[in-house]
């Protein structure tokens, strides 16, 4: 089977790598600007919106909000990864791309609390686990979409831009936030915060131009052919792979570092007396210096291996996240600003960009999106629920820094554990992945050429 792109024709059977890989930054990116824009909106404007009182209690339950998305993700996994391993990953992603931009389109319609009460923020618990639901399949889709069609030797590179895509959503969720965060407080809780969830579908009519002309990859119609398509796919994983599955949820805690990040440390910032402008631009700083580190991150993954590179972003977010929040409340921002470059783009951004091939290239063609899905999607529950319980232990209140430390230390330290127990699969051909027991297959020199 070739490992270079196709000619232009994208016809099936081909691997398309460059294009794989950009429809998984676009669609990740529309998918993420979605998520992220809620969880900011959750720490800066819901509070005063959709609850009676503008309190930590009500922060916590806006935060709650935020979390159940991560319940949605574990139904979602079983429901689009049985799917996508069934009908194939095109199909499924075209589905997530178009329920996550119509959610959030949403949102920005929902009547407040001072206008229905608590069916205001009913409704945007509804419209919540519909954006999980459909977050669900998108990275799995995605990530192995992009792994089936990138060559043997650079799949952490052709997969890592999955990822980088959830970064590009975040800038622009950001961006787009920033002039709206500036408003008068009439103007900014009553019709500003709306403006950029409607925004959302601009940039799911981009993705969905881009996503719809990618064929399926040619690991997928090769098992489709053979009949090698398990009518159960939940069936063989659980029954060949459920030590891997097991391994991925552990090793997905390290999602909670960016919640952390991006989420918690926005209501910390507010806390002692950042103004909300600056905290949202450490995000976009931050962000764009992971849209460079982590595409050389998967490179590097692609010739040290996948453990040493992901165990790195996991010690690394740890020992700098202590240093970031406190910095928070010297008043130095210079300082936060590197403090923050250094924990997202040097630190958890290594783990990030690695995931993919990390976690994919544990399954086998036939269960890789159920196994994906559901594993991420289990330990991403850690991160969904992350604010709300830091919050609730006073990580938002005097001395939260040390309490936010402690959490992400600990979820950094179980997933680079787990991690440890995990298989090097680096230089296994892709059409041998998955397979037990494993053993790496030598790199034929056109394979090193191509």
């Amino acid at each position: 089977m070739t490992t270079t792109e196709s000619d232009g024709t994208g016809a099936v059977g081909k691997r398309t790598p460059r294009h794989a890989a950009l429809a998984g930054f676009m669609g990740s990116a529309v998918e993420y600007y979605d998520f992220f824009l809620f969880g900011s909106a959750a720490a800066l404007i819901f509070p005063h919106v959709f609850f009676p009182s503008d309190d930590n209690a009500a922060l916590v339950m806006s935060f709650a909000t935020f979390g159940v998305a991560y319940i949605a993700r574990p139904i979602g996994a079983l429901i689009l990864g049985h799917f996508g391993d069934r009908i194939g990953r095109q199909r499924v992603l075209m589905f997530t791309l178009l329920l996550m931009g119509v959610s959030t389109f949403v949102i920005g319609c929902l009547p407040t609390f001072d206008q229905i009460g608590w069916l205001a923020p009913t409704l945007l618990v509804i419209c919540r686990l519909l954006q999980g639901f459909s977050a669900a399949g998108e990275q799995a889709g995605a990530s192995s979409l992009a792994l089936e069609h990138a060559p043997d030797h650079r799949r952490a590179f052709f997969t890592s831009w999955t990822l980088t895509g959830t970064q590009g959503g975040l800038i622009l969720a950001s961006l787009v936030l920033i002039p709206f965060m500036a408003l008068p407080d009439d103007a900014k809780y009553s019709w500003g915060w709306r403006v950029p969830f409607w925004l959302s579908a601009v940039v799911v009519l981009v993705a969905f131009f881009i996503r719809r002309r990618l064929h399926e990859t040619p690991q997928f119609t090769e098992a489709r052919e053979s009949g090698d398509i398990a009518r159960m796919p939940l069936v063989p994983l659980m029954r060949d792979h459920w030590r891997d599955v097991a391994r991925v949820v552990l090793c997905a805690f390290i999602a909670a570092v960016s919640t952390v990040f991006a989420n918690l440390a926005l209501a910390y910032g507010k806390h002692v007396g950042l103004d909300a402008g600056l905290t949202l631009w450490l995000v976009v700083v931050a962000n764009i210096g992971a849209l460079i580190t982590q595409p050389l991150f998967g490179a590097l993954a692609d010739r040290i291996g996948r453990k040493p590179v992901f165990i790195y972003g996991a010690l690394t977010s740890a020992i700098l996240m202590p240093f970031y929040m406190l910095s928070m409340s010297q008043g130095n921002h210079l300082l936060t600003f590197v403090l923050a470059v250094l924990t997202f783009s040097f630190g958890y951004a290594a783990a990030n960009a690695v995931w993919p091939a990390f976690y994919g290239e544990m399954f086998s063609t036939r269960v890789r999106f159920s196994g994906l899905a559901i594993g991420t999607q289990l330990g991403f529950l850690m991160a969904g629920f992350a604010p709300s319980i830091v919050t609730a232990l006073g990580g938002v209140g005097d001395g939260g820094w040390v309490v936010i430390s402690i959490f992400t230390a600990a979820i950094c330290l179980i997933a680079a554990a787990a991690a440890l127990t995990a298989r090097e699969t680096k230089d296994v051909a892709t059409d041998d992945l998955g397979a037990a027991p494993v053993t790496a297959t030598p790199r034929s020199a056109t394979a090193l050429a191509a």
